[in-house]
C-alpha cells in the first residue's frame, strides 16, 4: 500500500495541473467569430465566476473543504449527488443527464448529455431515478429569433457538456454546455439560485453549430427524473416573469404519491415573451395550464411547463431563484423570499461554505504525513454522510406536527447528536401518526421493507447512547414492541411479516402460509436473523426501562438465529465446465420449511464471484456472520476461534464479500470477536484505498451516505455495533483524531508510533486516560464524556485485545453492556 500512498504528485493536484495546462493552451488558440465555449469559459474565469474566482472557498474557515470532492461516486452505480446543497438541505441543485441507468441522483461523470437542472435530489440511492423535480434549462437564443424554434422536450433539448468543465465543491456546482451557456448554482435550505453566463455579444454559437441571436429562453419543466408526474399546474406572470408550478409524483422506492411546488423569479435581463409549452409546442398566449387555468387547459403528461424569453442579458449574466415546497406554491415563494431576498449569489455560496465548514469541524485531525488522496477520501466521505436525509421539517403535508421530519444512521450520534436526536424524534412522530415505525421513507411515502424492522435498532442505539432531549422513550418503546408483536394486513412497507410463524416456529419458514398479512415472501433467512437481532435490541431497551419480563422474553427470541443454522450445509456448487467447486467450510444459515427440513441455497449465488446480478438477495456466506448479539455462540457453532477467523479471512480474500453493500461493513471488523483485532485493521487497509479512494469511482456501491460513514469510522479508528453500546477499535489512519463531546471536552485517539507508510497498523498496547486498556472495544461513555485513548502501534500483530476477557460482549457470556 505504501507505494500508492507516497507516489509523486497527489492525484488531485495532478488532475488540476493537467486540466489548467490544457485549458490555457486551448484558450490561446484562434477564436472563432461567434464565441465558442472556450472563449466564454475564459471570460467567466477572468470575471471570478466558474468556481475559480474570489468566492472560492472563502467560507472555509477550517480549511477542510479543499479536501472535499463531491464528484467521488458519480459513476458506476455510486449514485452520489454532487451538486449544491446545505447539510441535510432540502434544496439540491445539479445538472441532470440522459444516462438513464445511472441518474438516481441526477448527474453522472461521463459523456452523457445534460437535459436540465433540477432542484430536489436524493443521494446514493439504488433503484429507479429519484426526485429531480422541475428542471430548468436555458437556450442562449432561438434560430431566426423565433421562440417556437427552440427545443423544449427533454429528449430534444439534451445538450453536450464541455469536457472537464464541471466544478463541484460544497455549496457550489457549475458546468459549461456546448450551447455557449455556463451554468452556476448554489442553494439555501429550501431555495436554489442559478447564475447563467452567456457571451457578451449579439450573436452566439449555440449547440449543433447553429448561430442564434443573444436572447436567452429559460424554460421550467414540470417533469421529474423518473418521468412520473401527472396533473399539476403552471402559471407564468407576463410582467414579472415569475413562474409557479406543481405536480404530483411517485417515489422511486415506495408506495403512494407526493406533491411538490416551486416558485421561480428572475433578475438581470428584461422580459420579451412569456408563455407555456407542451412537448414540442410553445405558446405565448397561454399563461396558465392545469388546475388554475380559467380556460380549463389540461396539464398533459410528459414535458410541459413555462418559458420566459429575455432581452440580451446585462453584463452577460442573469439569475434565477427557485423556491421549493412540499406544502404549497405560497410556501415555496415565501421560502425563496425569506432565504435569498436579494439574489446575492456569491453570499449564498459563502454562507453554504461556512455551514459545511462548521458541520465538519466537529472532527479535528492531525494530518501530518497523510497523503492528499487519503485526506480527500476521508473528508469527502464525511461530507457525503451529511447530505442526507433531507430536513423536511415544516414541509410535511401528511400531518400537522411541530416535531422534526428526517432520519439517519449512528455516525450522527457522535458527530451531530443534536440532529440525530431530532431524527429519532421524527421516527417516533411518524409512529405516532401512522402507527408503525418507518423502515424507509421516500418523499413522504413509505418505502419498501428489505428485511426486518430496522427502525428498532436505530431507536435502541440512540437510547443506549444517552440521547434524550425531547425524546419520549416510553412512546419509542411502544413503537418497537408494536414491530415485534403486531403484524399489519400489508407489511410490504412497514413492520414485520410472518409474526405468527416467528412466534410458533422461531424462524420464518420459506413455505409459510401467513393468513394475517401480505408482503414479500422472500429473504426468509435474512429476515430471521434480523428479527432476532432486533428483538435483542428491544431487550436492551426493556432492561434500561426496568421492564424485566420483556427483557427475558426478547432475549430468548434473540436466539432464534440458531433455528436457521444448518450445521451440515456445505460450500459446494456446480460452476459450468469447472464442475463442483467451493471450499471445505461447513455450516451456514439456510432456508427452512415448517416441517423443519432445510432447503439448499447456493452459498455464493449473487456474490461478486458467482452470477452477481442474477438476484439482489444476500448470500448465506454474509448472513451466517450476522449474529452481533451473540458472536460467542456463533463462533462455537463455526468450530471455535481459529476456524471462525479462517472462515472470515476466506470470506474477504476469496472475493465473495461485496463491499458495496452496507451489510459487509461489520464483517470487516468481526475479527475482533475471534481475538484477532489486528486482522480487522489489515482488511481495512486493503479496502482503503483499494475500493474506497479519491477517484471518481472511489466507492464500491451506491453510497446511501453509508459508504461515507464507513470510511469516516475507519479513518477515526472505531466502528459501532449499531444497537449496542460497543465500538470496535482499530488504529486511526491519522496521527491523532479528536471529537467534540456533549460534555464540551474532546474525545481524543492518539497513535504512538504513527507510520504514514502504513506498515505499522497493529495495536501493541493501549492506555485510556493514562491507565492500561486491554479491551479491543470501547463504550459510548468515552465519546460522551471525553478522554484520551493512546494506541502504540507496530508492524506485526500483538497479544493486545486477544484474551477472552478483552473481546466484545455477547449475550451468552452475560457480558452485554446495556
Amino acid at each position: 500500500m505504501a507505494p500508492f500512498l507516497m507516489s509523486g504528485l497527489p492525484r488531485r493536484r495532478r488532475v488540476l495541473v493537467i486540466a489548467l495546462f490544457a485549458f490555457f493552451i486551448w484558450a490561446l488558440l484562434p477564436i472563432e467569430s461567434f464565441n465558442p465555449p472556450r472563449r466564454l469559459l475564459n471570460s467567466v474565469m477572468t470575471a471570478g465566476g466558474f468556481g475559480l474566482g474570489a468566492s472560492t472557498l472563502s467560507g472555509d474557515v477550517g480549511g477542510t473543504l479543499r479536501y472535499v470532492d463531491p464528484l467521488i461516486g458519480t459513476v458506476n452505480g455510486g449514485h452520489v449527488f454532487p451538486g449544491a446543497t446545505l447539510p441535510y438541505g432540502m434544496a439540491k441543485a445539479v445538472a441532470d443527464v440522459d444516462n438513464w441507468g445511472e441518474i438516481a441522483a441526477g448527474f453522472v461523470s461521463d459523456s452523457s448529455k445534460v437535459t436540465g437542472f433540477s432542484h430536489l435530489h436524493d443521494s446514493g440511492t439504488g433503484g429507479s431515478p429519484s426526485l429531480g423535480n422541475f428542471p430548468l434549462f436555458v437556450h442562449p437564443g432561438c434560430p431566426d429569433d423565433n421562440y417556437l424554434e427552440c427545443n423544449y422536450p427533454v429528449a430534444t433539448r439534451a445538450t453536450e457538456r464541455i469536457e472537464n468543465s464541471t466544478v463541484a465543491r460544497p455549496g457550489y456546482f457549475s458546468i459549461a454546455l456546448n450551447n455557449s451557456v455556463v451554468y452556476e448554482m448554489t442553494a439555501a435550505m429550501h431555495t436554489t439560485i442559478f447564475r447563467f453566463n452567456l457571451p457578451d455579444q449579439g450573436d452566439i454559437l449555440s449547440s449543433n453549430s447553429i448561430v442564434v441571436p443573444n436572447s436567452p429562453v429559460l424554460l421550467m419543466d414540470l417533469t421529474d427524473l423518473g418521468r412520473t408526474r401527472h396533473g399539476g399546474e403552471i402559471k407564468v406572470d407576463p410582467q414579472t416573469g415569475r413562474m409557479t408550478g406543481s405536480g404530483k409524483f411517485s417515489p422511486s422506492f415506495g408506495r403512494g404519491q407526493y406533491s411538490a411546488y416551486f416558485c421561480a423569479d428572475f433578475r438581470g435581463a428584461g422580459i420579451r415573451k412569456t408563455g407555456t409549452f407542451v412537448n414540442t409546442k410553445a405558446d405565448e398566449k397561454v399563461k396558465v395550464m392545469g388546475r388554475g387555468s380559467a380556460s380549463g387547459t389540461p396539464m398533459p403528461a410528459g414535458s410541459a411547463g413555462g418559458f420566459v424569453q429575455f432581452d440580451r442579458s446585462l453584463g452577460s449574466q442573469f439569475l434565477a431563484r427557485v423556491g421549493l415546497s412540499f406544502m404549497s406554491v405560497t410556501q415555496a415563494c415565501q421560502n425563496a423570499e425569506k432565504e435569498i431576498p436579494d439574489f446575492d449569489f456569491d453570499s449564498v455560496v459563502k454562507a453554504s461554505e461556512r455551514a459545511w465548514s462548521e458541520k465538519l469541524s466537529v472532527i479535528k485531525i492531525d494530518q501530518v504525513g497523510v497523503n492528499d488522496n487519503l485526506l480527500t477520501t476521508f473528508w469527502s466521505g464525511f461530507y457525503r454522510a451529511l447530505l442526507s436525509p433531507q430536513d423536511y421539517t415544516g414541509e410535511n403535508p401528511l400531518w400537522n406536527s411541530s416535531e422534526p421530519y428526517l432520519a439517519q444512521h449512528p455516525l450522527l450520534t457522535l458527530v451531530d447528536p443534536k440532529e440525530q436526536t431530532r431524527m429519532v424524534r421524527a421516527l417516533i412522530d411518524i409512529y405516532k401518526h401512522e402507527g408503525k415505525l418507518p423502515d424507509c421513507r421516500m418523499s413522504f411515502a413509505p418505502g419498501y421493507t428489505q428485511g426486518g424492522s430496522n427502525g428498532d435498532v436505530v431507536l435502541a442505539d440512540a437510547f443506549l447512547k444517552k440521547l434524550h432531549d425531547g425524546i419520549d422513550w416510553n412512546l419509542a418503546y411502544e413503537a418497537v414492541v408494536s414491530d415485534a408483536e403486531i403484524e399489519l394486513e400489508d407489511w410490504t412497507s412497514v413492520g414485520r411479516g410472518n409474526l405468527e410463524a416467528w412466534k410458533t416456529y422461531g424462524f420464518i419458514p420459506d413455505d409459510d402460509d401467513d393468513k394475517n398479512g401480505t408482503g414479500p415472501e422472500t429473504r426468509t433467512v435474512s429476515r430471521t436473523v434480523e428479527y432476532a437481532y432486533e428483538d435483542f435490541t428491544i431487550a436492551l431497551m426493556a432492561r434500561g426501562l426496568g421492564k424485566e419480563d420483556d427483557e427475558r422474553k426478547y432475549l430468548e427470541r434473540s436466539k432464534n438465529w440458531e433455528n436457521v443454522f444448518d450445521p451440515d450445509a456445505e460450500d459446494q456448487y456446480t460452476d459450468g465446465g469447472r464442475g463442483v467447486v467451493g471450499s471445505d467450510f461447513k455450516g451456514f444459515m439456510q432456508p427452512r420449511s415448517r416441517n423443519g427440513a432445510f432447503k439448499y441455497q447456493n452459498m455464493r449465488l449473487c456474490s461478486p464471484v458467482y452470477e452477481m446480478h442474477k438476484c439482489y438477495f444476500d448470500t448465506p456466506w454474509l448472513y451466517t456472520f450476522y449474529v452481533p448479539q451473540d458472536m460467542a455462540s456463533l463462533i462455537v457453532r463455526l468450530g471455535g476461534k481459529d476456524s471462525f477467523v479462517d472462515r472470515l479471512s476466506y470470506f474477504h480474500s476469496s472475493g465473495i464479500i461485496y463491499m458495496g453493500n452496507e451489510q459487509s461493513f461489520l464483517p470487516t471488523y468481526q475479527f475482533h470477536y475471534g481475538g484477532r483485532p489486528g486482522l480487522s485493521s489489515y482488511w481495512l487497509h486493503q479496502y482503503i484505498p483499494g475500493q474506497f479512494n479519491s477517484s471518481i469511482n472511489g466507492i464500491p456501491g451506491n453510497d446511501d451516505c453509508a459508504m461515507g460513514a464507513f470510511t469516516t469510522f475507519a479513518f477515526m479508528g472505531f466502528f459501532p455495533v449499531a444497537g449496542q453500546d460497543v465500538y470496535l477499535l482499530t488504529p486511526p489512519l491519522f496521527r491523532e483524531v479528536n471529537l467534540q463531546t456533549p460534555s464540551g471536552k474532546r474525545a481524543t485517539i492518539r497513535n504512538i508510533g504513527f507510520d504514514p507508510s502504513y506498515e505499522a497498523i497493529y495495536i501493541q498496547k493501549a492506555r485510556l486516560n493514562g491507565k492500561s486498556y486491554t479491551k479491543n472495544w470501547i463504550t459510548h461513555d468515552f465519546f460522551y464524556h471525553g478522554g484520551l485513548l493512546e494506541l502504540t502501534l507496530g508492524p506485526k500483530e500483538s497479544e493486545w485485545g486477544t484474551r477472552d476477557e478483552d473481546l466484545p460482549p455477547s449475550s451468552s457470556t452475560h457480558a452485554t453492556a446495556p
